[in-house]
């Protein structure tokens, strides 16, 4: 290594804060502290790619291409970096050639010059696209090793992966090890067998989440590496890098030297100390700071923080110790696939949906079929056929690139769009090649004239609620008002009104209004009211106190508001929570529609959870009598989605 110079590449902006705080960064955290991080002196800034393009039209609503320009003219000095799954480019699945080599360009011209380029099963075909494009631009290629443990990851097969990289002809390399798995002694000897091998520069990314990273980065720095990630400490350890301040006081007793500015460090170190209660709240307090099942689970640093939202979401964190078991073996059937994006979620989701369902394998997203049929490409070990026929049935795996399969998308990009005046621009259309619904569902909030614009995803998360004081059981309802309910109310309407009641305090409405005939119960922060003039009545919630803040739940979360309908005493509930969709994207025929007749097993609907599509299918033959929600809801579990007559 030249000059014993150790290089440093600064996750805060990107990985750091997925890890941590779910990328709920914000352009504006990032823009104004940009220009004092730009004068630390770091190798380079990892500002942009992984989750961050998603989460930016996902939640906050806000332009990923319009982030990577602003911080581009902020930061001057230092190189920018970004993730790209090679060819999933942002996404969860294998796209285009063109779309590819068009999104690389644009990144590029945007700012982005070093591109990392990963594939989930070190399936070098599905690097090679990304490779030539990068290369094609001008700007850096970095390769990379999807670091995992397994019966079939040996030292020897990431050499051979690695040397198939630079056959391709990427400048530099990186061990990625996501979930922080790496060992001191494995990154000593997996660094010096490929500087053995490979004439290019190595570097090193880990996640303190085992403890052993700090270690790892320094054996294997002795092997030969010539860079590592870390993170500014107020945004490290846990399930993110390593600290740069720890770091530096490890290697500044060694050869090596880091020169970096320690007053612009402690200025930035600040900053993030101050944001980060903001940022992270209801994700970090109750996490440990090493998790040892690491070593079990292997679930990367990128997605522990989503996870137990996740779970929460379908009212299964309880089951997070059983999950994490289904994890190690869903991830044996499938092959051993190394767990980072997108093979993270689909491993995640199904170990999800094998617990839930108290069932393995009785849901199957289509992003398992798809990577049982080598839609991802070739999965580290043989599948066994037994497994293979009880996903695909009659189907058969392919045995060549996925992307071979797969049209140029641009030249047709934009006739889907069922409002073309939502584009404004070329990266408009990538971005709509990426995340179609995410995507359009921006656009549209972005057409809302500025003042005008509902609250995002992400700022809801974060609004104080009033809470609606639990009433959890017949016996209190019955002690506390005997006079409006004894006398109208029977036995099967106390046990259903307090389900009501407690489902509705957890939802945290402010006011819910429950009506049986002409008799209505209102419910406002707790107190039971017995109202004789319904005609005023609604669902809505009213107006807080002046000194509280509250949010009326978001008009399309439809759980909120919707009670089964008495008049359908029959209907198909939603087994999880996300988003519904009636048909397979945008464009495409609905599944099914009202007067539709289906036999068990046939596709009804989608939930998009966990960032995958979930097929589901009819549980029984039936007839759909009413679809109750509209397309693209968000429903919660348990909410009914179709009425149906049983045939």
């Amino acid at each position: 290594m030249e000059n014993n110079t150790l290089r440093i590449t600064d996750t805060t902006l990107r990985d750091a804060h997925q890890s941590l705080w779910a990328t709920r960064m914000r352009t504006g955290d990032i823009i104004d502290i940009i220009d004092v991080i730009d004068t630390i002196g770091y190798y380079s800034l990892e500002v942009w790619g992984g989750a961050t393009f998603d989460v930016c039209l996902r939640f906050l609503r806000e332009n990923p291409w319009e982030r990577l320009r602003l911080i581009k003219s902020k930061a001057a000095k230092t190189p920018l970096q970004m993730l790209m799954r090679g060819q999933n480019i942002v996404g969860y699945k294998n796209y285009s050639d063109d779309l590819v080599e068009r999104f690389v360009g644009t990144a590029h011209d945007n700012g982005v010059d070093i591109f990392r380029i990963f594939d989930a099963l070190n399936d070098s075909r599905n690097v090679r696209s990304a490779i030539e494009a990068v290369k094609k631009s001008g700007a850096h290629a970095q390769g990379t090793l999807s670091y995992t443990i397994s019966p079939v990851h040996t030292i020897e097969k990431y050499v051979i992966d690695a040397k198939a990289q630079v056959e391709m002809g990427i400048d530099s390399l990186c061990v990625k090890d996501m979930a922080g798995l790496l060992s001191p002694t494995v990154a000593t000897n997996l660094v010096s067998a490929l500087t053995e091998h490979l004439n290019i520069p190595i570097q090193i990314h880990s996640h303190a989440t085992s403890g052993m990273a700090c270690s790892a980065y320094l054996d294997g720095v002795r092997a030969g590496a010539g860079a590592i990630d870390c993170a500014v400490s107020s945004m490290a350890g846990f399930s993110s890098q390593p600290p740069v301040e720890t770091m530096l006081a490890i290697f500044d007793e060694t050869e090596f030297d880091i020169d970096l500015n320690l007053d612009a460090l402690r200025t930035v170190n600040q900053y993030f100390t101050e944001l980060g209660p903001k940022r992270s709240a209801g994700r970090r307090s109750n996490e440990p700071i090493i998790d040892s099942e690491i070593l079990d689970h292997q679930i990367p640093g990128g997605m522990i923080s989503n996870f137990r939202s996740q779970l929460e979401q379908q009212d299964a964190l309880d089951k997070l110790p059983e999950v994490l078991e289904e994890v190690s073996r869903v991830r044996k059937d499938l092959g051993y696939p190394p767990l980072v994006t997108p093979t993270s979620q689909i491993v995640g989701a199904q170990a999800v949906m094998n617990v839930i369902c108290n069932e393995r394998y009785k849901i199957v997203p289509q992003e398992v079929k798809n990577y049982v049929k080598g839609f991802y490409g070739k999965s580290p070990a043989a599948i066994e056929t037994a497994f293979i026929k009880k996903i695909l049935g009659d189907e058969e795996p392919i045995d060549y690139r996925p992307a071979d399969d797969l049209e140029d998308m641009l030249p047709t990009a934009g006739e889907s769009i069922s409002d073309p005046s939502l584009i404004t621009n070329e990266e408009d259309i990538l971005s709509y090649c990426l995340f179609p619904e995410v995507a359009v569902e921006f656009f549209k909030w972005r057409a809302f004239p500025e003042n005008e614009r509902p609250p995002t995803p992400a700022d809801l998360e974060l609004e104080e609620l009033v809470v609606v004081e639990p009433v959890k059981t017949q016996a209190t309802v019955e002690q506390q008002h005997p006079e409006v309910l004894s006398p109208i109310l029977h036995q099967d309407d106390y046990n259903g009104m307090s389900v009501l009641i407690e489902k509705a305090s957890n939802l945290q409405l402010n006011e819910l209004t429950l009506k049986k005939g002409d008799f209505n119960l209102s419910l406002r922060s707790g107190a039971i009211t017995q109202a004789t003039d319904t005609s005023h009545l609604s669902e809505s919630p009213t107006p807080p106190p002046k000194e509280s803040k509250t949010v009326e739940a978001p008009k399309d979360d439809v759980s909120a508001a919707k009670i089964k309908p008495d008049s359908y005493p029959n209907t198909i509930d939603a087994i999880m929570a996300g988003t519904f969709y009636q048909a397979s994207g945008i464009g495409a025929d609905p599944f099914v529609s009202e007067g539709s007749v289906v036999n068990e097993g046939d596709v009804i609907f989608i939930i998009e959870a966990m960032k995958l599509f979930n097929e589901i299918s009819a549980p029984s033959n039936c007839k759909i009598v009413k679809v109750l929600v509209n397309n693209g809801d968000l429903i919660r579990k348990g909410h009914p989605l179709l009425a149906i007559e049983y045939t």
